[in-house]
């Protein structure tokens, strides 16, 4: 994997993983005011700090299993069950000369 690959890869584990942590731990507000900007689905505490380490955390851990899984011979798609053959060659006609 290159380092551009990788960077992709690693984003879109972490976006996924942040909508993954975002909701642990969120009470709503029991009583929001709507004067205030406050809303009845706003938590209380969103501790958005800690949950963007969090996600970098797991992230990062996610992002070296797959980079592991990825460098290893256990999936491949050069060789192997999903490897592409790719278009077969047209046999020779008969009577051209062709050998095997």
């Amino acid at each position: 994997m290159d380092l551009f690959t990788g960077v992709v890869v690693y984003l879109l584990i972490w976006w996924t993983a942040l909508f993954a942590v975002l909701p642990i731990g969120t009470k709503p507000s029991a009583d929001p005011d709507p004067e205030a900007g406050g809303w009845r689905g706003a938590p209380q505490k969103p501790l958005l700090l800690w949950k963007v380490i969090g996600t970098t955390v797991l992230a990062t851990v996610l992002w070296l299993g797959t980079y592991a899984l990825i460098e290893s011979d256990w999936i491949s798609f050069r060789e192997g069950w999903f490897a592409y053959e790719g278009p077969q060659a047209p046999a020779p006609a008969p009577g051209t000369g062709a050998q095997n």
